[in-house]
């Protein structure tokens, strides 16, 4: 017979909400947020592989999905959010998520930085004051992640 303690639930709760910011972790969020641009550029190279095509027709569609399927850049994508999924779930069990997901916020720097360096896009001034706003902020919640102590 299974039988529920709401006391050690709770107990068990404030403990997992508790869980510090490691330098392995740390490393752990860098390199996850470095692979999801990788993956993003990828998917991004696959894409324009069959940018020659007008997408007007339905075989002009299948020709299109034929050219990005047969490239490599959508298979290293695939692998490479494979890698990114096992990463990420190794930092959710030993972080908080409301923790974690603004610090893996760095992508929204790393991906146009990517975008003009390897694919020579153009980045306006308004959207790089945004991402200063959202590094502002994932430097804020790191900051918070450590909780206080309560008095005993």
């Amino acid at each position: 017979m299974l039988e529920y303690n709401s006391n050690q639930a709770i107990y068990k709760f404030k403990i997992m909400s508790k869980k510090k910011i490691t330098l392995t972790i740390l490393l752990f969020l860098i390199f996850s947020d470095i692979l999801e641009t990788f993956t993003q550029f990828c998917f991004k190279k696959s894409a324009l592989t069959g940018s020659e095509f007008d997408i007007a027709s339905f075989s002009q569609i299948a020709t299109f999905l034929h050219s990005a399927i047969t490239s490599p850049f959508l298979w290293i994508g695939l692998l490479s959010t494979i890698s990114t999924f096992v990463i990420w779930s190794t930092i959710l069990s030993k972080i908080d998520l409301s923790v974690a997901v603004p610090i893996a916020s760095f992508s929204y720097i790393l991906v146009p930085l990517t975008s003009i360096i390897f694919l020579h896009e153009k980045v306006a001034l308004l959207r790089w004051v945004a991402i200063g706003f959202i590094l502002v902020g994932v430097i804020l919640v790191s900051l918070t992640s450590e909780e206080k102590k309560e008095p005993a």
